[in-house]
């Protein structure tokens, strides 16, 4: 079937595109919840229908050790495994591998560490990366990169130039031995926070020419200037007719400063590992749910949100649902906080279309900053 996109409106730089792939069209800006072991925390896949999620993340690392990917190729690959039969990303592990700082080893060739389940020794290669994705079997896989500290620009250059060798080591062992017509490898743009790095990068990454292209390396440690700087210098130098993808950025701000920018695929464990923190995203910001004051609110968590969180129960009960630690009150939450964050990309993608982008955009950020000037 191979992998097309499509860029279907522009409003300034943003984009509204629609990305096609085996299990189902990915229209864009999109944000893809994270399912880091084959399922996205306290939700089923039913609801993530529901939701109208169009994409999920799952963790090439966490599976390769638990349950294995050779398992789960045996019973039918990753949709089949997880009963998802839309889109599904799966990223390299290398930044599950470079965070790891005690238990690994990186050298040119690839990476030797220790396993944090049980302190087995383990190696990954470009190579073996991209074996562990054919046998998952996502729609789209990452390239095997190295993920540095943003600041150091001895160590970003370093990184950046064993991506670039990982990355055409990457193409060449998925091109020979894997199926591009069912799995889309995107490249891997990293370079810290540094214009020239980046530069560098972007024209080695594209010269592969990819089915698209992600943008590493951010929200792991810079300011948020530095990671805006960066896109501005970065995007430009990217194709396109090819999806943008940022990698592991989930902030409601961040993502509509991106899409302003151009981005069109945004993943993070955000919005769940805020519900299991006991947090509600809103537009009048992050509500923590379990405060007192929520004791007696027969209001929904927030007035104009459809999620079932908000149709069917009351802050009230989900304040309860915390302060009990039951299990239901972290399903509501994760379904409600990624809602909010679908909602967002749906509205930002409408606004596009109807031309009104930096109006909405202006409206959200000025409320976020006010609510938020510390984020």
């Amino acid at each position: 079937m191979g992998f097309t996109f499509t860029l279907e409106a522009t409003d300034g730089i943003a984009r509204a595109g629609r990305f096609q792939t085996p299990h189902g069209e990915i229209p864009t800006p999109i944000f893809a919840p994270v399912g880091t072991q084959a399922t996205v925390k306290a939700v089923l896949p039913r609801d993530l229908e529901a939701l109208g999620a169009s994409l999920i993340l799952a963790n090439t690392y966490h599976l390769h050790l638990r349950p294995g990917d050779e398992l789960i190729a045996d019973l039918g690959g990753l949709h089949e495994f997880m009963q998802w039969n839309g889109p599904i990303l799966t990223d390299s592990g290398g930044f599950q591998v470079f965070s790891l700082t005690d238990l690994r080893k990186v050298d040119d060739d690839g990476v030797t560490f220790r396993s944090h389940i049980d302190g087995s020794k383990l190696r990954f290669t470009p190579e073996f990366a991209i074996g562990i994705q054919h046998n998952l079997g996502a729609d789209i896989i990452m390239a095997f990169d190295e993920c540095a500290v943003p600041d150091d620009r001895e160590i970003a250059t370093d990184a950046m130039n064993r991506t670039h060798k990982w990355a055409q080591r990457c193409v060449e062992y998925h091109y020979s031995a894997g199926n591009p017509e069912k799995q889309a490898l995107f490249g891997i743009v990293q370079g810290g926070i540094f214009p020239d790095l980046r530069e560098q990068s972007a024209a080695f990454i594209t010269s592969l020419k990819l089915p698209g292209y992600a943008v590493g390396g951010l929200a792991v440690g810079e300011t948020k200037e530095e990671m805006l700087a960066t896109l501005d210098v970065t995007l430009p130098l990217l194709p396109e007719d090819r999806p943008r993808y940022l990698m592991g950025v989930g902030r409601p701000e961040d993502i509509v400063n991106a899409v302003a920018r151009g981005i069109d695929i945004f993943d993070c464990v955000l919005p769940t590992r805020e519900a299991r923190h006991g947090a509600a995203l809103t537009r009048a910001g992050r509500l923590n749910m379990s405060n007192k004051q929520f004791e007696r609110d027969t209001n929904p968590i927030e007035a104009d949100c459809d999620c079932y969180a908000c149709r069917h129960f009351t802050r009230a009960y989900i304040r309860h649902l915390m302060k009990a630690k039951e299990i239901l009150g972290l399903q509501l939450l994760s379904i409600h906080n990624l809602n909010f964050l679908l909602r967002l990309v749906r509205d930002l993608r409408e606004a596009i279309f109807a031309g009104t982008f930096d109006e909405l955009a202006n409206t959200l950020l000025d409320r976020w900053v006010q609510k938020n000037p510390a984020t």
